[in-house]
């Protein structure tokens, strides 16, 4: 029986290495995948480099940009008459030409680009140039109310519908929509509309057959895909109106989308062949950074995204209590005060705001996540609305250890909202590689860190990340949490953090397990590349009143059976971070935004501390992080959202 039971333990030590290994071949494999699939990426762009397109093939000439970035098309002079007199604008940005030219020869488009690349004009001005009407679907009334009061200055006709309109405007947009000699070019409606009101779709209907449908425009079509970042039920019965109206050309317009998420919205939108224009994702005002302080520039206008409404509402106190004027918008105030914020903060005149999406304000300075964004698509939409002007603008990201494990709760129902959040947190762990590589390699792009100019943080950073043998650390806290489960009890990050430290309860400590003399934030840091790793994992309960994250034993901690098996991680270090001069500001920002004022990311008790004096390369807008007290005055805001 002795004999026996040796064996089980045996034959069970060998089912967990076999257990491990076969996760390390789908890790090759998955690799082997990847590059299989970069490489195919770098073969087509060296390929439209250097112009080798197959001669006479119709497909790639009709899809390339290039052909539809020509000026002999018969529409030409009206689409630039009505973008100089009616946009105010003096020429095209990076594609706009295309895909316009594109939507006026009635083809169907997706459209990748950048927040803040000049999406919206790619559907706005076809509308103005044709007749009939836009129907553009958009997911957040905020994104349309902000659209229409830009089109309203330029003297556009639009409107929106929505559950709050009147049945008299409803009546109204009803009958301009089978006018053909109305005046109205786009109607904004979200996806819900068309997924309930069989009347809408009934007048719809009608104006297809009238000839007063020119085109279909979704926004944010990244939302069909449940493998997308922002997933929306409704977004999936936008596919009734290609099957509806066939011969009304669609146009996909995002600004986040891998190319699994693109092909996946067109099989729902039901459309069949299209032409797809992706623009580079980078900004090269941008400067990125992920930080333990937020700077909040008083003497700008900026955007502070908050986890919560609490967190935006706490945070928007401490601010004004120290002068700035900040103020909040979130999802449930009231919808006159939202957009009486909306519109003031846009005109400079209020304190601050909180949009969903859209947000067309050109001098946005800094852009401050006040915690970590749930992805890392969800991250570059928001952090892209700083420096629409082509200025340059701050993207700075704090990054707290409790963050991954709020957030993971939230979106641990998701299809792969852990799996994007684990993206988000290895892009904030990662202190050596070019933030514009990270953000590239997320998006399907290939890019050369030297193209940065220093212009994030870890370019800017000298090479004092050691990188640091984390093996024995592991062990630690393997040893801990196999002593609490043979105490059936549960141990949440904290409460490891606390029994790895020697501190907290004391029967959850080890005797054996030195404490580490790393600051805590390091020890939380080597916690999170754990988990990262799946040495450690997540495992949830779900109360009546809350889901808590506990974290146990995870599936590649087996192979620690092995004496040889060895764990890094890069950026442990007792060194301060070192940084190079970041490339100066233009003359015209210098001089005109010197102080910044730090803000404690203790939300709980919603205290703004100074912060102690650290060397940081000047930021975007050429601000100096200084233990200075806050000047008075200074008509621009920063802006705090949830």
């Amino acid at each position: 029986l002795l004999f026996s039971s040796v064996l089980e333990e045996v034959l069970v030590s060998i089912e967990n290495e076999l257990q491990a290994v076969e996760m390390q071949i789908q890790e090759l494999v998955d690799k082997q995948q990847e590059l299989i699939q970069k490489k195919m990426r770098v073969k087509s762009l060296i390929k439209q480099s250097s112009g080798d397109l197959e001669a006479g093939g119709s497909k790639d000439t009709e899809t390339s940009a290039e052909a539809w970035s020509k000026k002999d098309f018969p529409w030409y002079e009206t689409i630039k008459t009505a973008l100089q007199s009616k946009f105010k604008l003096q020429k095209f940005r990076s594609l706009q030409l295309e895909t316009v030219n594109a939507a006026m020869a009635g083809k169907d488009i997706f459209l990748v680009m950048p927040t803040g690349g000049g999406k919206s004009l790619c559907y706005q001005l076809p509308a103005v140039c044709s007749d009939g009407f836009t129907l553009v679907i958009c997911p957040l009334i905020s994104l349309m109310e902000d659209q229409l009061m830009v089109l309203e200055q330029l003297g556009i006709s639009a409107t929106l519908l929505n559950a709050s309109s009147s049945k008299e405007h409803v009546k109204w947009v009803h009958t301009e929509m089978l006018n053909r000699n109305s005046q109205l070019k786009l109607i904004y409606v979200t996806p819900e509309k068309i997924a309930k009101s069989k009347m809408f779709m009934s007048k719809l209907e009608k104006a297809y057959q009238a000839g007063c449908l020119a085109r279909i425009a979704v926004d944010e079509v990244h939302c069909c895909s449940q493998w997308g970042h922002d997933f929306r039920p409704d977004y999936k019965s936008l596919g009734i109106l290609k099957r509806q109206f066939p011969n009304a050309p669609l146009i996909g317009l995002t600004a986040t989308a891998t190319n699994h998420v693109l092909k996946d919205a067109q099989k729902i939108l039901h459309v069949q062949k299209c032409i797809t224009f992706t623009a580079s994702f980078n900004r090269p005002n941008l400067y990125y950074e992920v930080c333990l302080i937020t700077f909040i520039f008083h003497f700008c206008a900026g955007i502070v995204y908050c986890f919560s409404q609490k967190d935006s509402e706490q945070v928007t106190v401490s601010l004004q209590k120290l002068g700035i004027k900040a103020g909040t918008y979130h999802a449930n105030m009231d919808a006159k005060h939202k957009t009486k914020v909306h519109k003031g903060w846009a005109a400079n005149l209020m304190a601050t705001v909180a949009f969903g999406m859209g947000i067309d304000k050109p001098d946005v300075r800094f852009v401050i996540h006040h915690s970590m964004s749930k992805s890392m698509e969800n991250y570059y939409q928001e952090s892209g609305r700083a420096g629409r002007d082509d200025q340059k603008a701050d993207c700075i990201l704090y990054y707290g250890f409790g963050d991954i494990f709020r957030i993971s709760s939230m979106v641990v129902m998701e299809n792969v909202g852990q799996e994007k959040l684990y993206d988000m947190v290895s892009y904030c762990q990662n202190m050596n590689t070019c933030r514009r590589v990270l953000i590239a390699h997320h998006f399907d792009e290939v890019w050369d860190s030297a193209n940065c100019n220093r212009m994030c943080d870890n370019c800017c950073r000298e090479n004092s990340c050691e990188k640091m043998d984390i093996t024995g650390y592991c062990r630690d806290l393997i040893k801990i949490l196999e002593q609490a489960e043979n105490m059936s009890e549960k141990l949440t990050p904290l409460k490891l953090i606390d029994a790895w430290s020697g501190k907290g309860v004391s029967k959850l400590r080890v005797a054996e397990v030195t404490p580490p003399k790393h600051p805590r934030e390091e020890l939380e840091r080597i916690i999170a590349h754990l988990l990262l790793q799946q040495y450690l994992k997540e495992d949830f309960s779900f109360t009546a009143f809350a889901t808590i994250s506990y974290l146990k034993i995870g599936p590649k901690a087996s192979l620690l059976k092995n004496e040889a098996h060895v764990i890094t991680i890069q950026g442990i270090t007792n060194k301060k971070s070192v940084y190079k001069d970041k490339p100066s500001q233009s003359s015209n920002l210098k001089g005109s935004r010197e102080y910044a004022q730090t803000v404690s990311k203790t939300v709980q008790d919603s205290v703004v501390k100074n912060s102690q004096e650290r060397k940081r390369p000047n930021c975007g807008s050429n601000l100096k992080a200084k233990k200075l007290k806050l000047q008075e005055g200074g008509d621009d805001q920063p802006v705090v959202l949830d």
